[in-house]
């Protein structure tokens, strides 16, 4: 039997079958070569984080602030020197910001042997207070309130043994002591240690951040020019756009939003009389850019300021209900208000996401993972392919 191109029609099977046989050989091997890469490109974020950190973090403000070059560009003023007056304008106000927060930040510095140390006392007065009442003792006295025939005999013999002295409570509270001292100690020689490696990566973010400005929309047109094929190149520049545009729209409404929550919380903290108010708004304020996560931080951080205030008091727990109020307001109706579509983020992926980054890269992981998912989810939705990873990334209980 004969096809009507003229072919075989059992020659036509036969190759189809041996095309539907090699596929299904190659996609056990294939599905395995996607883990491989998918574990090599974990092992290189974990162990290049040093090199690739300022540049991922310098990539996303590049994305962020090329619209503003942009519009300064169309006003004829040059790439340069717009690249060069918006990092002075976004950089000098957090510069003061940060000189002005260095002495609160150096006095908390300094108070954490000082806390560990009556956080010591406090535990060796609970330990001496809860100490363990001798079983043996308490069943002697219990045994000698009642008649014994047999012990007539044997109180002859024996004399009442006094309550052995329990040593092991002293000997967990100095463990626990020394735990605690050592912890306060360790953390304070940490941040000093990784205070030099801090700002070397920040100013070497900042330098990429102003030649991926001057220079990388140059670059870019030449890579589309020379690589990408003529019938493909205005989806590309468009695709490119739609997420630079996308994503500045939301790290700056972002932006907006948590410095409002840091000043708004700062503000209420120092109307109530709680100390170095500006330093806790501020931290609340950069927390908020890891979801879930960042809150619990801030509520931890507030609950050791009030009771480094107030002492272990009832109002120590005051700073702690005031940064909870403004948090739940602004968590529960201000961001899905103004955000709306772009925060659609399924809870577990977005949870687990800011572990995988917090486990890569740190603090700095956990603050542009969310930035990074959300970027990556606008791209992903631009392929007509990849349509149902973006929504299972946006589905909601």
């Amino acid at each position: 039997m004969t096809t009507a191109d003229g072919g075989d029609l059992p020659s036509k099977k036969r190759q189809f079958d041996s095309r539907e046989a090699g596929a299904q050989g190659k996609s056990p091997m294939y599905k395995v070569t996607l883990w491989l890469l998918a574990l090599a490109l974990l092992y290189t974020l974990y162990f290049a984080k040093s090199l690739l950190m300022p540049l991922v973090v310098a990539l996303l403000f590049a994305l962020l602030l090329s619209p503003l070059v942009a519009v300064l560009k169309r006003l004829y003023v040059p790439r340069t020197l717009s690249a060069i007056l918006i990092i002075c304008a976004i950089g000098g106000p957090f510069t003061l910001l940060a000189i002005e927060l260095a002495e609160p930040a150096q006095k908390w510095a300094k108070q954490l042997p000082e806390l560990s140390e009556r956080l010591t006392k406090q535990l060796d007065n609970l330990t001496e207070s809860s100490k363990p009442v001798s079983i043996q003792s308490a069943v002697q006295e219990e045994e000698s309130d009642g008649f014994s025939f047999f012990g007539l005999f044997e109180r002859e013999k024996k004399q009442p043994t006094p309550p052995p002295v329990s040593q092991s409570s002293d000997d967990v509270g100095e463990s626990v002591s020394k735990h605690v001292k050592q912890g306060g100690m360790e953390l304070m020689v940490a941040i000093l240690a990784a205070t030099p490696v801090m700002i070397a990566q920040l100013l070497t973010c900042v330098i990429l951040i102003l030649f991926l400005l001057i220079f990388g929309p140059r670059l870019f047109n030449a890579y589309i020019h020379i690589f990408v094929p003529p019938d493909t190149r205005e989806e590309r520049v468009n695709l490119v756009g739609t997420i630079q545009l996308e994503l500045s729209r939301y790290i700056g409404t972002v932006s907006v939003i948590n410095a409002g929550l840091g000043m708004t919380t700062g503000l209420a903290l120092w109307l109530f009389g709680v100390e170095d108010a500006l330093l806790w708004g501020v931290l609340v304020g950069l927390l908020n850019f890891a979801p879930y996560v960042g809150p619990i931080f801030g509520m931890a951080m507030l609950c050791l300021a009030g009771l480094a205030q107030y002492g272990p008091v009832a109002l120590a727990a005051l700073p702690v209900l005031i940064y909870f109020s403004i948090n739940l307001l602004e968590a529960q109706f201000v961001t899905p208000l103004v955000l709306g579509k772009n925060m659609r983020l399924n809870p577990l992926i977005l949870i687990v996401w800011l572990f995988i980054w917090g486990w890569l890269w740190g603090a700095v992981g956990v603050l542009i993972a969310v930035p990074l998912l959300v970027c990556i989810k606008l791209a992903v939705g631009k392929l007509p392919m990849t349509d149902r990873w973006v929504r299972l990334i946006e589905t909601r209980a």
